[in-house]
């Protein structure tokens, strides 16, 4: 995977790059990141990116002319074809601006299939609507607010795409069983067992150095295997963790991850991810993939004083 940051300051990047999961993606060769200073695209000794809004209004806004002549010496593939065959171009030029679209998981997880990533990091005021129009394939946003630049929502991506690479993190479940991710039927498609993972095999017989509670030795053991004690998120937040020890400044893990149910577990983990995100993100809940089950618990949530 090949990332190119389109940028004002690319020095700004100099920290991200070379911490956690995206050095051992750039030190593994798994992704490369190039940065290209905006400035090197200017034609005035003044290097001007930048020039007042037609029609007038506060602040500055950027220029075409640097962004579309930065873009077009990297010999990306034209838009017209990245929109008309985006699968055989697996390229894409994306535009960071509070304009855009949402950026969400499932956005990462597409960006993670293609071979090339472009992201043009807006400052000032805002992007001449023309880089929009005729440059970039889409217009992303990581949130309902306003940044300083662009910068700091491209680090918040080539982050949140690079850990979804084959290799980079070191089990592929890490990824796939968390906040926002695919539901069960999604995931074990290609391995129907899996679907009911309390009645695998495995989960009849334990591993010889399983210890209670805390599921098999090695994750490894089960490299296609959704984790026996959890769903899939199918678009819910996480589930709540614990680790040791059982008992801290007076606050217990709840009973059940102790003993050795998985059954048990599998069920009150759903449940508190469902709890979680009714708490916290109540609007994933029209779009979660919900069982019957999942209803009738949420129900007792919405009856609760």
């Amino acid at each position: 995977m090949r990332f190119d940051l389109v940028t004002l300051f690319p020095g700004f990047f100099e920290g991200p790059l070379h911490y956690g999961v995206l050095e051992r993606a750039l030190r593994t060769g798994l992704a490369e990141v190039h940065t290209h200073d905006l400035r090197d695209w200017t034609h005035d000794r003044h290097r001007t990116v930048d020039d007042r809004p037609f029609g007038g209004g506060e602040g500055m806004v950027l220029k075409p002319q640097p962004i579309f002549e930065c873009v077009e010496s990297l010999n990306i593939t034209p838009r017209a074809t990245r929109l008309s065959d985006p699968s055989a171009a697996r390229e894409s030029v994306i535009l960071l601006s509070a304009q855009g679209k949402r950026f969400t998981q499932a956005i990462a997880r597409h960006l993670a299939t293609l071979d090339r990533i472009v992201l043009i990091c807006g400052r000032y005021e805002g992007v001449d609507e023309r880089v929009a129009q005729l440059l970039s394939d889409q217009e992303l946003s990581i949130g309902d607010f306003v940044l300083s630049g662009g910068e700091l929502a491209a680090a918040a991506i080539l982050d949140a795409v690079t850990r979804l690479l084959p290799g980079v993190l070191g089990h592929e479940d890490s990824s796939r069983y968390e906040s926002f991710g695919e539901g069960d039927d999604a995931l074990t498609a290609s391995s129907p067992e899996n679907c009911h993972p309390e009645r695998s095999p495995q989960n009849r017989h334990p591993d010889p150095e399983h210890r209670e509670g805390e599921g098999p030795a090695s994750p490894r053991d089960q490299p296609q295997r959704v984790p026996r004690s959890t769903h899939a998120s199918g678009g819910l937040l996480d589930y709540p963790h614990y680790t040791r020890p059982a008992d801290f400044r007076g606050a217990p893990i709840p009973e059940v991850l102790a003993g050795g149910d998985h059954a048990a577990i599998r069920r009150w983990r759903r449940h508190a991810a469902l709890a979680k995100t009714h708490a916290n993100r109540p609007d994933l809940l029209a779009a979660a993939d919900l069982s019957d089950d999942d209803r009738e618990f949420l129900a007792t949530l919405d009856d609760a004083p």
